[in-house]
């Protein structure tokens, strides 16, 4: 690596640093528990069922299974990849393992630091991987914004937390996007299905999606972690 190089990548880890240490700087005990309930997957469930139903609804048996097999392969390169094989390459200690220096000036929630690397983030990739694939797959202007507001919300919740840094959300959600338009062309390409006219119900994961967001908020109030 050359001298200009060199300096152009200690730039970029040095601002990567110093926005993390930003976000996860900015806590208080409300904002620690909203954002480590955001950052729990299994919260998240009635909106993953909620995008299953409306996927049903909209489309033939046959387009409906060809979606789940195209969406289970997205997952499978979103997050078994991720995890499995880029982590362990490019091995970046998380902000706030144990490992890394910057951990003692990482604010650390529930005692939570996450696996040992971090880089790229996997629910970066797989939140904005399921974001990337129903905007593709539906179309709707306000399901779509609030599938983008959904995927932005639980990646910060990850910087709060000070298990990522901004890097790894970035490159997480680049491999989303990828994953995402790739099933999406093989699934179009399978089924002929480019976007359904006549949408049914589309707006209740919208629905479902901002009342699990309220709940968590309400909760938030009452629930100290």
């Amino acid at each position: 690596m050359n001298e200009l190089a060199l300096s152009l990548y200690r730039q970029l880890v040095d601002l990567d640093h110093q926005m993390l240490l930003a976000v996860n700087g900015m806590h208080s005990t409300y904002w620690d528990t909203f954002m480590w309930l955001v950052s729990d997957k299994y919260m998240w469930i009635p909106l993953y069922v909620a995008l299953v139903y409306v996927i049903f609804r909209n489309h033939s048996l046959k387009a409906f299974l060809w979606c789940a097999v195209a969406i289970g392969v997205m997952i499978l390169f979103t997050d078994a990849f991720t995890a499995s094989v880029l982590k362990s390459s490019f091995a970046r200690l998380r902000p706030a393992n144990t490992d890394n220096p910057l951990s003692a000036m990482v604010h650390v929630v529930n005692g939570y630091r996450g696996g040992r690397y971090g880089f790229p983030s996997n629910h970066a990739s797989n939140c904005w991987g399921i974001a990337f694939f129903i905007v593709l797959l539906f179309r709707q202007k306000w399901l779509s914004m609030f599938m983008a507001a959904w995927a932005m919300t639980v990646c910060y919740s990850r910087l709060y937390l000070g298990v990522h840094y901004p890097g790894d959300i970035l490159v997480g959600m680049l491999l989303g996007l990828v994953g995402a338009w790739t099933v999406y062309r093989v699934f179009v390409r399978l089924t002929g299905v480019y976007v359904e006219t006549g949408q049914k119900h589309i707006y209740i994961p919208l629905y479902v999606g901002l009342l699990t967001m309220f709940c968590l908020f309400a909760a938030s109030f009452f629930y100290r972690i």
